[in-house]
């Protein structure tokens, strides 16, 4: 145990190591101690070598040294003693002493000096030596014990992901952790308060509106405001913003004076910006159901504005006038239903045909009349990985993807430019899920669509895929392109990433499931003429209007027509009629009892029924994911009577294994 440690730890007895090579002047020491009342262990040595034997074997809290003895003076006495015992106590006890020897002792740090026979003043010096000793080591123990705690709340401090910031009361930085110092892009060693404009700056909630002094948390709380949940935004020098939570109070002291002030920062930028990807997908999925409702019921609309129009040119005996204006009424109606297919491409409602696909061969086959599309003016490039995944979409609506991204990139490049195109096997890990809501982790391949157009600011990034928005002008674009690249990637379980930056282009990266299947192939589909036939059809359909043009148009074929309102009298029609019904058509969407479960008990009446599905968008039940269940005809709403027609034969025309 070190000097004075036992005394401070348990109150034992001093222990005093004797440096005297004179008996007599040994023994009027120790009598000088004795009559003072100290309680001493006392060990003596009366030359150099004894001296160091004991300093080796003991443990001391205090040496008393002559000045001279064979072999060692005072100095060398009290170079080995602090060697030893660093800071113990030395008292030198001397007849006579020069004032060099003094001055050398002095320096070397000797606690005190006693002179023989002034030997009363030993005690007192012993007794003083000891306090002062004991009051040494407990402020070192105090010092070390403060060291270690400040260290401590130092690591804790740097460890927090929260910033923490101080003040003292004039305002100057006391304290910036390493949280504060990465928000704020400092460096290692905080930059004085003077120099933070050099580096980053403050603004309000809105991102744009620069903060006072005045305004800034760690000020306020300063001048005594208690702040909690202040939102500002931190723009380091050429680092992106960070959007920061900021809580602040004063420091007070047990009197209530201000010592400063600290505040704790939260970086909320990933939170916010999640926040944002989530209002958006829900926005996006509202105006999906919006759109998919509206489309339905323009389809009905729609179905009859073209089908009396086409009836009405097919009779003939109108005036060439009215003839030329009915067939602008179709036209119109003809571009009002790709509006509505466009708006159920969005609302993820558009029934596909999906096949396994290789998307790299689907765009060599697309580029020549991609070249077409752009101009001489940009130049299209490829970039196709090799031993590409399949996936499953509809190729038509792939093809539509492709079309909309390059007409978009097209229009952004007016003085040329480049285009690429590039497909790539790609793995969304847990990392980027993260940093995209929406995206699932998987194996996926990727098509990119990349231009050096005109980009897009970061301001209208979030609304591009809105139906109806657009940064065209008058007459030169629907909205409706990239909407309908996000139903349709939606739609088949994919995801959309769009990156851009105004004056250096877009790229837009669609991914889309990889599947471990062999492409098919993908063949032309060619359009029969109308024919007509003589079988009896049963037509359910709510909605009189579109009922009546559809019953009118088949009889104008030459089919026997039953028309029914809804599931009920469908079904009252075919326990009435006695001739067989060959052909069930029904919109799938009806009041009460589901089409396709009201067809069920009409085919148990009349087995030699085909069924014929009609819908303005796709059900659930009809259609999985967005995909046709097998055996299932289906007629997508608007037609055209000569479509109605062709779809009906077709039906009815097919071998029994594959109607429906």
């Amino acid at each position: 145990m070190s000097p004075n440690r036992r005394r401070a730890a348990g109150g034992a007895r001093i222990r005093i190591l004797h440096l005297e090579d004179d008996s007599n002047d040994r023994d009027l020491t120790h009598a000088a101690l004795d009559a003072g009342g100290l309680d001493a262990d006392i060990v003596t040595a009366s030359d150099g070598p004894a001296f160091e034997a004991a300093l080796s074997a003991g443990d001391f809290d205090l040496i008393l040294s002559d000045f001279s003895v064979p072999g060692l003076d005072g100095v060398g006495a009290l170079t080995l003693a602090q060697q030893r015992f660093p800071g113990i106590p030395f008292i030198l006890i001397s007849g006579t002493l020069d004032e060099d020897a003094l001055i050398s002792l002095a320096r070397g740090g000797i606690t005190d000096y006693v002179v023989k026979n002034r030997l009363g003043r030993l005690v007192p010096a012993v007794q003083r030596a000891l306090q002062e000793a004991t009051d040494r080591h407990h402020r070192t123990e105090m010092e070390r014990s403060l060291e270690a705690e400040r260290l401590f709340l130092k690591a804790l401090l740097e460890s927090l992901e929260t910033g923490i910031v101080a003040c003292d009361a004039s305002g100057a930085l006391t304290l910036f952790n390493r949280a504060t110092r990465e928000m704020h892009g400092l460096p290692e060693e905080p930059l004085p308060p003077e120099r933070w404009a050099e580096r980053y700056g403050l603004f309000q909630e809105d991102g744009r509106t620069p903060m006072e002094k005045e305004e800034i948390p760690l000020y306020r709380a300063l001048h005594g405001a208690k702040l909690r949940s202040v939102e500002m935004v931190v723009v380091p020098k050429g680092a992106e913003p960070k959007r920061i939570l900021a809580s602040a109070q004063p420091i007070l002291d047990a009197q209530g004076r201000r010592l400063g002030a600290v505040a704790a920062l939260h970086d909320i930028t990933e939170q916010r910006n999640l926040e944002a990807q989530f209002r958006q997908a829900q926005k996006m999925e509202a105006v999906g159901r919006l759109a998919g409702g509206v489309a339905h019921d323009f389809n009905n609309l729609l179905s009859v504005i073209l089908g009396y129009t086409e009836i009405v040119l097919a009779a003939g005996g109108v005036t060439e006038r009215v003839r030329e204006n009915l067939e602008e009424v179709l036209e119109a109606g003809r571009r009002a239903v790709e509006l509505t297919r466009q708006l159920l491409a969005f609302s993820r409602k558009q029934i596909i045909e999906p096949r396994i696909l290789d998307l790299g061969t689907l765009v060599q086959d697309m580029e020549k009349m991609l070249r077409r599309v752009i101009g001489e003016d940009i130049t299209l490039t490829t970039s196709l990985g090799a031993g590409l995944g399949m996936v499953k979409a509809d190729p038509g609506q792939i093809e539509q993807i492709v079309m909309n991204l390059v007409v978009n990139s097209r229009d952004a490049m007016p003085h040329g430019g480049t285009l690429t195109l590039e497909t790539a096997d790609r793995v969304l890990d847990a990392a980027f899920v993260r940093d995209n809501l929406g995206a699932q982790p998987g194996s996926y391949v990727q098509l990119a669509v990349r231009d050096t157009g005109t980009g897009i600011p970061q301001a209208i990034l979030g609304k591009i895929f809105e139906p109806f928005f657009t940064t065209k002008g008058e007459g030169k674009g629907t909205g409706l392109g990239l909407a309908t690249v996000y139903g349709i990637v939606k739609q088949n379980g994919g995801y959309i990433q769009v990156e851009s930056e105004p004056g250096r282009g877009t790229v837009v990266r669609i991914f889309l499931p990889l599947v471990q299947e062999e492409a098919e192939p993908i063949g032309e589909t060619t359009s029969a003429p109308a024919e007509g036939g003589t079988e009896t059809i049963l037509l359910v359909e709510d909605e009189p209007s579109l009922r009546h043009l559809a019953a009118e148009a088949l009889r104008g074929y030459g089919y026997t027509v039953l028309e029914a309102g809804d599931s009920i009298e469908a079904l009252r029609l075919c326990g009435s009629h006695h001739g067989p019904i060959h052909l069930l058509l029904a919109d799938f969407i009806l009041p009460g009892e589901r089409a396709d479960e009201m067809a069920r008990k009409a085919v148990a009446v009349h087995p030699e029924s085909r069924v014929l599905y009609m819908s303005g968008y796709t059900d659930e039940a009809l259609v999985r994911d967005g995909i046709l269940e097998p055996g299932v005809a289906l007629l997508q709403k608007p037609f055209e009577t000569s479509v109605l027609a062709r779809r009906v034969r077709e039906v009815l025309d097919a071998p029994a294994r594959q109607a429906a």
